[in-house]
């Protein structure tokens, strides 16, 4: 009996992994062209998740490519957003420019390396962020979980700051040209798609 659940558990934790963290090939060519959207959030009201307040700063759309996917557990962060997904837009969609990239997640944060890139430091700067994600709702969230790295996704929501009742603050960043420490995008994600592209 007991080799039955161990035997049950490994499988559902080789499928788990297989259909949250595997890679997706979707071919070259730019398949997320546009820009995110940002505007002043219009009549916000905060958002009240246990012992957090979120408070929505600019109203936030996004169409990317999922260039890496990394999950926490520990620390503040971690109880309101869960995973981050490191996204890419215009040429940072195209899979013939991160071919020549490596990417990297670790401590909340996005980290890129390449020698050869066929566009400048900028141009990756400027159409590649990482961003803490906030499910909204628990479909969201079991969507969130479905993500694979190389996907397209669409999102909708909000870049907020999360205030803790002890005091604790966690601010989003408002731009896509900065970078360093608190650059990440934040976004409480009302809607998240992961649209139909056929895989290769």
């Amino acid at each position: 009996m007991k080799v039955s659940f161990i035997l049950a558990g490994l499988v559902g934790g080789s499928w788990f992994y297989i259909t949250s963290y595997s890679s997706v090939s979707l071919g070259p060519g730019e398949l997320a062209p546009i820009a995110p959207v940002q505007a002043a959030a219009y009549r916000p009201q905060v958002i009240e998740m246990g012992d957090f307040s979120v408070v929505p700063l600019a109203s936030f759309q996004i169409e990317a490519k999922v260039l890496g996917k990394k999950r926490y557990y520990l620390g503040s962060e971690a109880k309101v957003s869960p995973v981050d997904l490191a996204l890419g837009w215009g040429q940072m969609s195209d899979e013939s420019v991160l071919e020549t990239i490596d990417i990297f997640q670790s401590r909340r944060k996005y980290r890129w390396s390449s020698s050869d890139s066929p566009i400048g430091k900028q141009e990756i700067q400027l159409c590649s962020a990482n961003m803490h994600i906030i499910p909204a709702t628990d479909e969201v969230e079991k969507t969130l979980n479905k993500v694979r790295e190389g996907q397209i996704v669409a999102i909708d929501g909000y870049l907020v700051r999360v205030d803790g009742k002890n005091g604790w603050r966690w601010t989003s960043s408002l731009t896509r040209s900065d970078t360093g420490s608190g650059a990440c995008e934040i976004i409480y994600v009302n809607e998240l798609e992961i649209r139909d592209f056929q895989s290769k």
